[in-house]
């Protein structure tokens, strides 16, 4: 199970001995009161969230994962994103390192109190390269133990975003910067699973090709496979499928509304210790 570190207690780690590294940047909502001070809405700064992903892949550990995950907001600093600042998607609506506006367009920030360039720089100080450094560490790590490592990152969101996605996003959305980060075999592996799954859509470096995480560490000749999975929201819990308001979002985590989709990823983590293991990967 995951230990916060004492130095840094909203940076989670469990060390696994399998080749195989999960990693969640989204699903924290700790946010400092100082920065929480200059927002609009508590509730707008946290509307964004990867709601019970945490929950949602518990069972990671079971499977001897190293589990690496921040429990701080992504609206304090996403730890997904460009450090330069450069978009990940480039002519598509997205959100910052330090995000100013929901994926809807709101603004986040009482006037005035936009974080600057200084105050970018000190968060990523703070949260961004810890949690990085985690990850460097973990890969550094199991690759002394494995020839193969592979680094899955976990992601969900609201199934209809209009500014970011036009009609309703495919359930499972699967990430690789367009075969870049992983081995081709390991992709038809997790889209084969996919696709067995009754009344779930696929697809495969859709409107998500990946973010910082998978293309940055994804690669391939040095042994490390890095994917990305994005989830649509109603996969695993009762989402409405409309503009959402506070009290009504989030839904609470329902193990059973959970199960289908959890039996699902289970066997897509361990499509990726198979992966992992096998001779020549």
């Amino acid at each position: 199970m995951p230990i916060e570190s004492p130095r840094l207690p909203w940076l989670s780690i469990a060390e696994g001995a399998a080749p195989l590294i999960v990693t969640l940047p989204h699903t924290g909502v700790d946010i400092p009161q100082d920065i929480e001070s200059t927002l609009i809405s508590p509730w707008l700064a946290r509307k964004d969230a990867d709601w019970w992903i945490n929950c949602l892949y518990d069972f990671a550990y079971g499977l001897g994962a190293t589990v690496i995950r921040t429990a701080i907001s992504r609206t304090v600093i996403d730890c997904n994103r460009d450090p330069s600042g450069a978009s990940l998607y480039p002519g598509q609506a997205t959100t910052e390192l330090c995000p100013t506006a929901t994926f809807d367009g709101e603004p986040l920030y009482r006037a005035g109190f936009l974080p600057n360039a200084a105050e970018t720089l000190q968060r990523r100080s703070t949260f961004f390269d810890p949690y990085h450094a985690a990850i460097t560490g973990a890969i550094k790590r199991l690759r002394g133990q494995h020839a193969t490592v592979v680094l899955y990152d976990c992601h969900s969101i609201r199934s209809i975003i209009p500014r970011l996605f036009e009609g309703l996003l495919p359930n499972f959305n699967i990430g690789t910067n367009n075969g870049a980060t992983c081995s081709a075999a390991l992709t038809s592996a997790v889209e084969a699973i996919c696709d067995g799954a009754t009344g779930l859509t696929r697809v495969t470096n859709g409107r998500f090709r990946g973010g910082y995480t998978t293309r940055h560490y994804g690669q391939p000749s040095e042994g490390v496979h890095a994917i990305q999975m994005e989830l649509a929201c109603r996969g695993y819990m009762r989402e409405p499928l409309k503009a959402v308001v506070q009290g009504e979002w989030p839904t609470p985590y329902q193990e059973q509304v959970a199960a289908a989709m959890r039996a699902v990823l289970r066997r897509v983590l361990e499509a990726c210790l198979e992966f992992a293991a096998a001779p020549g990967s």
